[in-house]
């Protein structure tokens, strides 16, 4: 049985099974007046003016309403225990993070907070920051590790993640991120920290097949970048795919350490450097932006247009975390996203749909509305994708379909 959904005012999706670099990424396809048919939870077919429906079919008005393809969060760290905000406080009275991190706060906060929650505690708070994402439209999420920072409580975490794949409708990519921080009982023994995180955590986290991808953190006080090398080739040996934190405060060679070692995405680069650039377009690596965070913290925000003049596949996210992004509306990205990297609204569904989901490695099966692809399907209280990005603070997604069955309507 085919359900067809009819009446559909404008179709606006990037066409492809790959990341879109260059001119490309603006160039997406606006069908008017058209309709989807969905059998078994993927795309038919698409087209234009009335289907043909047989006996038996099922008809869904969209009410002249815009059509996208679901949206795509491509980097969040969901599970986490407690959240920081008694430390707004702090930083608008201009309290360095440095010496907050001294009083107990800042990640390793997280760190204590997480380790004292239960599974079930994990699980339940993420389910809630789930709801809210699907209620905007978020069909798929990549979830992190890395608030654990030993190896039972990363597994734990995992753990959390592969529970929430099995019960709730968005889908969800894991990736292990024991190298998100030192932690306290490691401080002045950082070999011996890496060894755990290359001879235990990722070989336990790949046998055990919690996570697709292993991310490190590549920063000034953090890891260096020959650390992160280490630490992503062993997750490389155990087939998980390399994510990089570069360029976030100091470029210390994470962008570069991304395209040399095929990294499928980098994240953050707010100050990613020009040779950082062309090492990603080398390398075909997703440049995952996170303006919010920039927007929370008062940063600078990415180059993310030298980037797609260079030719670097840009995809947006949220970063959602207690600490330097609380706050969960890829919507909002999106808006921002248009207002500081100066990217067309066109650019913009690109970078969350179809290059999102080529940085968690799913670009064959979302990110686009086309035949033979899953029917995650967003319709939008709204005429047209310029409306979209020009509305800001308010949800316009009207109904969200995972793979063709619709699990959320306003």
């Amino acid at each position: 049985m085919t359900t067809y959904i009819t009446n559909i005012g404008l179709l606006a999706t990037p066409r492809g099974d790959s990341a879109r670099r260059g001119r490309q990424q603006g160039e997406i396809t606006l069908l008017r007046d058209a309709w989807v048919a969905v059998e078994g939870g993927k795309i038919a077919a698409v087209g234009q003016g009335q289907p043909v429906p047989e006996a038996g079919d099922t008809l869904l008005d969209a009410g002249g309403r815009l059509m996208t393809p679901g949206l795509v969060d491509a980097h969040t760290h969901l599970i986490f225990g407690g959240w920081r905000q008694n430390e707004l406080g702090q930083k608008l009275r201009g309290v360095p993070y440095l010496d907050i991190l001294a009083q107990g706060g800042g990640i390793l906060s997280t760190v204590r907070a997480t380790r004292a929650a239960s599974e079930e505690q994990l699980a339940h708070k993420a389910e809630a920051v789930l709801a809210e994402m699907l209620r905007m439209g978020v069909t798929t999420c990549e979830a992190k590790s890395g608030y654990g920072l030993e190896p039972e409580q990363e597994m734990k975490q995992l753990r959390v993640i592969r529970r929430l794949k099995e019960t709730q409708p968005v889908e969800l990519a894991a990736t292990f991120m024991g190298a998100h921080a030192l932690p306290e009982e490691y401080r002045g023994r950082r070999e011996a920290y890496i060894r755990l995180l290359c001879q235990e955590m990722i070989p336990r986290a790949a046998r055990e097949g919690l996570a697709e991808f292993c991310d490190v953190f590549c920063e000034t006080g953090v890891f260096t970048a020959e650390e992160s090398r280490t630490i992503l080739e062993a997750g490389l040996r155990h087939g998980l795919r390399p994510k990089v934190h570069a360029d976030e405060i100091d470029a210390i060679g994470g962008s570069q350490l991304a395209g040399d070692i095929g990294a499928i995405s980098a994240e953050h680069l707010i100050v990613c450097p020009p040779e950082g650039i062309r090492s990603l377009a080398a390398g075909g690596t997703v440049a995952c932006c996170l303006p919010a965070t920039s927007f929370y913290l008062g940063a600078a925000y990415a180059p993310a247009r030298e980037m797609i003049g260079a030719g670097v596949p840009v995809a947006v996210a949220t970063d959602f975390n207690p600490g330097s992004c609380p706050g969960s509306s890829l919507q909002l990205a999106m808006n921002i996203a248009c207002l500081k990297y100066r990217m067309t609204p066109e650019e913009v569904l690109t970078a969350v749909t179809l290059n999102a989901a080529a940085a968690i490695g799913r670009a064959g099966t979302i990110g686009s509305v086309e035949p033979g692809k899953q029917a995650d399907l967003l319709l939008w209280n709204a005429p047209d994708l310029d409306y979209v990005c020009y509305r800001f603070g308010s949800n316009l997604v009207g109904t969200v379909m995972k793979k063709g069955r619709i699990v959320h309507e306003e």
